[in-house]
Order: structure tokens, then sequence, then C-alpha cells
């Protein structure tokens, strides 16, 4: 049987539509999150962010994030030891906004424990904002838990 010109320009017409509707359906079960709630007013002050890592870079060492079995430990540097901190330590999953974690920055001799009980086995960018004296310093690392 032979299949004339119109019917096969119908056929590639319909194939595409489905295509399409396909394409559609699929793209509105997909689940999408912003890096932040607040990203335009965030990029707003995004200067302040930039001044801090350049504080950071000051420093004799960076901020080291170190996970074994148990807990993700940060380790600040001499400088910062023994100081009065303020800042938050979050832990951000590209993967899921419900995994990220924000947590005050807590010290004991110069060193942070956050248990991996709380934290989920994936890859997170941990962000360490912290002030000492009225000088801000930022760094971001890379976390991998799902090991």
């Amino acid at each position: 049987m032979k299949i004339s010109w119109g019917v096969k320009i119908t056929m590639l017409y319909v194939g595409f539509v489905l295509l399409i509707g396909t394409m559609v359906v699929a793209s509105t079960h997909q689940h999408f999150d912003l890096v932040s709630d607040t990203y335009y007013s965030d990029e707003i002050k995004y200067q302040d962010v930039i001044n801090a890592g350049k504080n950071q870079s000051t420093l004799s060492q960076p901020i080291g994030v170190h996970a074994n079995a148990q807990a993700v430990s940060i380790e600040l540097p001499a400088e910062l030891q023994g100081k009065q901190l303020a800042g938050t330590i979050h832990f951000y999953s590209p993967v899921h906004a419900a995994w990220d974690k924000e947590m005050p920055l807590n010290t004991v001799n110069g060193d942070v424990e956050v248990s991996r009980a709380v934290l989920q086995k994936t890859h997170y960018t941990v962000k360490i904002e912290l002030e000492a004296d009225g000088k801000k310093y930022y760094q971001e690392s890379g976390l991998d838990l799902s090991k």
C-alpha cells in the first residue's frame, strides 16, 4: 500500500504535536528551586560578599572544612581563634532546597562541629559568613558527603 504525500505530512504534523505535548506535560512535573527566596535583594547586596571574601583571603590560611563519619568540622585560622565571633554556616544543596541547612556559628576552641545526622548524603557548598572585631569574612567550600 502506497501512502500519499498528504497523509505523510499529516502523520508528521500529528507526531510533532504529540512530541511537544509530551514535553509540556513532562516540564510541568519538574521541580525547580531558586538559589534563594530573596534572590534579587541578595544580588543587590553582593558587593558586601565580595568585600568579605577579600578580607578572608588576607587570613594566614583558609577556613578548613572537613568531614568524618560522625561530624563535619570547621577549623578557623589562628587569627580568629579566641575572638568573639558572630556568623552563620549555610550548607547549600544544589540538588534540593529542603536539604539546605543554616545554623549559627558556635565555636568551641576555635572549631565548629556539625553532626552529619542533620545533613543529607549529597554534595554541599558550605557558605561561611562571620564577623570578628568589626570585620566581615566570607568563604565558600565544596563538601561531598555522598560517599
